[in-house]
């Protein structure tokens, strides 16, 4: 920021921040009365590592098993198969690298309240379950930009440095944007329910099948990465995709074939 005032964009990334801390300080005094507890020099490296590992896991609350275990059938990408790099992109206000292009489609038809597909808009967000999922979108090999605002009717857009964010809306749907990097934010208040990618294209109000992607038709190729693995294709509908912690979805319509987008850095997400 340029002036001493912070944005809400800003401000909510740091109460992330400081709310992973937390969570983080509350995990290490427990596991430390836990090895004083049992006693003995294994137990107290274990602690430790434990402790490493919780302090440098990401940003997301957490969700079910099958939000981090998403076992999607994927092939490995063939050396034939001919690929071009993806365009230059920047940061936008959630540290994720934004595209740069013209809108897959507006949000005309998208969902203004009412339960969709099983998916409801609450007046709060709800963090039971609190994942991110990247989804990029090419169209012969250009850049398709995902709104922000998806799934929160009457959204109000925080300017910042880079870029809009979206701070408040009339409701959340447990799916939805922020900005336009991407991210699917999933903040349900349940920790059994199950989120495909066909939902969010439901509340988005766009089409989504093996051969049409929002307004677009033709052959759809799918990559899907699963957390640290390299992304693999994906044969099956795009709709039945299940979204989860970080999960990278990526849809090239037509050709040229852009590589997979892989984020090296989710930031605080």
């Amino acid at each position: 920021m340029t002036s001493g005032k912070q944005s809400k964009a800003q401000r909510r990334v740091e109460l992330q921040q400081r709310a992973a801390e937390r969570r983080a300080a509350e995990r290490r005094k427990k596991m430390v009365r836990q090895a004083s507890w049992v006693g003995g020099a294994v137990v107290v490296i274990g602690a430790v590592v434990l402790v490493v590992t919780l302090v440098t896991g990401g940003g997301s609350t957490g969700g079910p098993p099958s939000a981090k275990n998403p076992h999607v059938p994927t092939q490995a990408i063939p050396a034939s198969l001919t690929m071009v790099p993806p365009p230059a992109t920047s940061p936008g206000p959630e540290g994720i690298p934004e595209p740069r292009g013209s809108k897959l489609a507006t949000l005309v038809n998208a969902a203004t309240g009412q339960t969709v597909d099983g998916v409801q808009c609450q007046t709060s967000e709800q963090t039971v379950t609190h994942v991110h999922t990247h989804l990029t979108i090419f169209v012969n090999g250009k850049a398709q930009v995902i709104p922000y605002g998806v799934g929160a009717p009457g959204f109000q857009a925080q300017q910042t440095p880079e870029g809009p964010f979206v701070s408040s809306g009339s409701c959340f749907y447990w799916l939805h944007t922020h900005a336009t990097d991407g991210i699917i934010h999933i903040e349900s208040p349940s920790l059994t329910e199950h989120f495909t990618l066909g939902q969010f294209f439901a509340e988005w109000g766009v089409p989504l099948s093996g051969n049409q992607v929002g307004p677009v038709t033709g052959t759809v190729t799918v990559f899907f990465a699963s957390p640290g693995q390299k992304a693999g294709i994906y044969k099956g509908d795009p709709a039945n995709l299940p979204l989860g912690d970080h999960y990278q979805i990526q849809l090239d319509v037509g050709t040229p074939i852009v590589a997979p987008v892989t984020l090296n850095s989710w930031g605080s997400l």
